[in-house]
């Protein structure tokens, strides 16, 4: 039974068989298999050896019918029977050991492809800019870890074994054969049709029902995926629609359901039809073969040999039929591994970096020009489950842009959504390189750093600042792996999360949820704001620290920030300009230029486009002017009602009680 199922599963591969691979895709996959060379040798011979086994079996099965039958002395038969039984257990016993030594060279040799695949795959997506994560799907960047490294290993320890072994097989049977009963032999090659052309034309079918039905289960999974998150299960829930939901995914269950039926109604047809040819094909040679033997052409024992060993034949046969489609498959898979590999990082390390002098750290982006990448420098069209990669060149979004903030001053960049100020505090980090120009700390180039150093020297904090899965301990220790639990409680409690943290019964090891979810917008950022405290970066940039938060958490978060930019360098990004006129200075960024650059008052008393921001901003918003700001020196925060309790250690004043901080959720 296990021939017609081995037939069904290689013809229906046959329907999604590739045709070609890239040049030099095999001299690679040597490569990565180099290290494990003298293991596949081991693996390969053992190999061999089980497929000689294979075949010797079926001739001493022969030749004990022959003794049997030969008649003479009966002691000298029961010798030879004997002897040729105990020869039969013998080979069954070394074909055991030998599956099961094959088998640990196998899975040591595949297991450790597949961690060698994996690591580099990693470490080469890490090193890819923030560009191609935003355009790449990763469901599709992950099935490359999953399924195509799994499948290209199979190249190596399953495809390579099985076709060795196949050849071998068939041809020690054929040679077996012929020796025996060429007529039989003959008969055997001419019904092998009639076991392949039924398993093509069958296995298309299954196919195509093995695609239908992937699609649906990718489809349910991606609503599982979507409906299942924090965010979307929130939405769903806000818009009324759960029955929908259930509705929607009933149906394409019940879809799945249906294609399986058929897909099994196929398959047991399908096997049926091959065992019924296999029987068929048995009752001819024991037809012809038992002829032979009644007219003496051949021994009866020849009969059984032949019978056993047609076994060996079609199963090599068929399997070889099909090797195209599963090395091919296998060599694809290792090709979309490669693909992956061969992406070029746009930001490299240079060998020889500069170090960056001890101080506070000077900011300075001289003359800069630059556009996001395109879709073909840091994409591939398979990850973004797109046909073909958007060709279109970007326009420039920065044009010329000059800045400087002296080492621990705070410059802010303000204007309209879409103006630049983001892609600027993407480039000091070196998130993205520029086109032209230069971004330079203490007037090293970025360029010309290590990496470390840069993470050491700048740290950000978004408006919507990410946490992993994880412990309130494991998010800390992102940023300084080494720190304590006291440090961590002395950060938790500068960023003005020490009432939380009090609070929780599992303390530091209190799991925060899927992107931190199980904490609220404030305390979410607050802890953002506990990691860069963790970091002791000299540079610090806030892209709108607060943008979505309510006043209440704004006030505890600004005041977690007055603490993190004490004595730093600082850019801050803000739309709301009363947050940030006690800067140091204030640039205007419109259409990607530097259109004004000053004091709030000396930008105020200019009357430019400041002042004019100034003036929509507070008609349409007169109380923005009584919230607090992000920069040292302002004065107290007024709100419309509150004890005034100041935060300790901080020029912040907070007109609300600790306790409605951290508000039930």
């Amino acid at each position: 039974m296990d021939r017609p199922w081995g037939l069904m599963r290689g013809a229906a591969r046959a329907a999604d068989a590739p045709r070609s691979v890239k040049p030099g895709t095999v001299g690679r996959i040597w490569r990565f298999a180099r290290p494990y060379r003298r293991w596949l040798l081991a693996f390969l011979l053992l190999t061999v050896v089980g497929a000689g086994i294979g075949v010797a079996t079926p001739v001493l099965a022969g030749r004990v019918v022959n003794a049997v039958v030969a008649g003479g002395q009966v002691s000298a038969a029961a010798a030879t029977v004997v002897g040729l039984a105990a020869g039969i257990a013998a080979l069954a016993v070394l074909e055991a050991v030998t599956g099961l030594v094959s088998r640990w060279f196998s899975s040591r040799i595949g297991e450790g492809l597949i961690v060698d695949l994996r690591k580099a795959v990693y470490a080469h997506v890490q090193r890819m800019p923030v560009a191609f994560f935003t355009r790449t799907r990763t469901g599709a960047l992950v099935s490359r870890l999953n399924n195509d490294v799994i499948g290209a290993q199979s190249a190596i320890t399953s495809t390579l074994a099985s076709v060795l072994s196949n050849v071998i097989q068939l041809a020690l049977a054929l040679a077996v054969m012929i020796g025996l009963a060429w007529q039989v032999t003959l008969l055997a090659l001419l019904l092998l049709p009639i076991f392949v052309l039924p398993a093509r034309r069958m296995g298309g079918r299954i196919a195509e029902l093995r695609r239908e039905s992937a699609d649906l289960n990718a489809q349910m999974s991606s609503q599982m995926t979507e409906r299942f998150s924090a965010p979307g299960a929130t939405l769903v829930k806000l818009f009324g629609r759960p029955e929908e939901e259930v509705r929607d995914f009933g149906e394409r269950a019940e879809r799945v359901r249906d294609i399986g039926v058929r897909t099994a109604m196929v398959s047991r047809v399908f096997v049926t039809a091959l065992s019924l040819v296999s029987a068929l094909a048995q009752a001819l040679v024991y037809g012809l073969g038992g002829y032979l033997a009644v007219t003496g052409v051949i021994a009866p024992g020849t009969i059984v040999t032949l019978a056993l060993l047609l076994t060996r034949l079609y199963t090599p046969m068929t399997a070889l039929a099909n090797a195209r489609v599963d090395v091919m498959t296998a060599l694809v898979s290792f090709e979309r591994v490669f693909e992956v590999l061969d992406l070029e990082p746009l930001i490299t390390e240079r060998p020889d970096p500069r170090p960056l002098p001890p101080g506070p750290v000077s900011v300075r982006l001289r003359g800069v020009h630059f556009a996001y990448p395109g879709a073909e420098r840091v994409s591939l069209a398979s990850l973004e489950d797109v046909a073909v990669l958007d060709r279109r060149t970007n326009a420039d979004v920065l044009h010329g842009v000059d800045l400087e903030v002296g080492g621990g001053r705070l410059l802010a960049l303000v204007g309209p959504s879409g103006a630049g100020k983001s892609t600027i505090a993407a480039l000091v980090p070196r998130l993205y390189d520029v086109d032209r120009g230069a971004v330079e700390l203490s007037g090293v180039d970025v360029r010309d750093l290590s990496f470390a150093a840069l993470r050491d020297a700048v740290g950000v904090v978004t408006q919507d600042g990410h946490l992993f899965h994880d412990t309130i301990a494991t998010n800390l220790r992102y940023a300084a792996p080494d720190a304590t639990d006291a440090e961590l409680a002395e950060a938790l409690h500068r960023a003005r999360l020490g009432d939380l943290l009090d609070a929780l019964p599992d303390g530091l090891e209190t799991v925060v949820g899927e992107r931190g979810y199980r904490l609220s917008g404030g305390e979410r950022q607050r802890l953002t704001i506990a990691r860069l405290l963790l970091a002791r970066p000299r540079v610090v940039i806030l892209d709108e620290a607060t943008a979505h938060l309510d006043s209440e958490s704004e006030v505890a978060v600004q005041a977690a920030l007055t603490e993190a930019l004490a004595g730093r360098t600082a850019i801050v990004i803000a739309h709301r300009l009363s947050t940030v006129r006690a800067a140091d200075e204030i640039a205007v960024v419109e259409a990607g230029r530097v259109v004004e650059r000053g004091t709030h008052d000396d930008l105020l008393a200019l009357g430019g486009r400041y002042a004019s921001l100034h003036r929509t901003q507070f008609a349409t918003h007169p109380s923005d002017d009584d919230v607090a700001c992000l920069v040292p020196g302002c004065d107290l925060v007024h709100l419309p009602a509150g004890d005034g309790k100041p935060l300790p250690g901080s020029n912040v004043a907070v007109s609300i009680a600790n306790d409605r901080i951290h508000r039930t959720r």
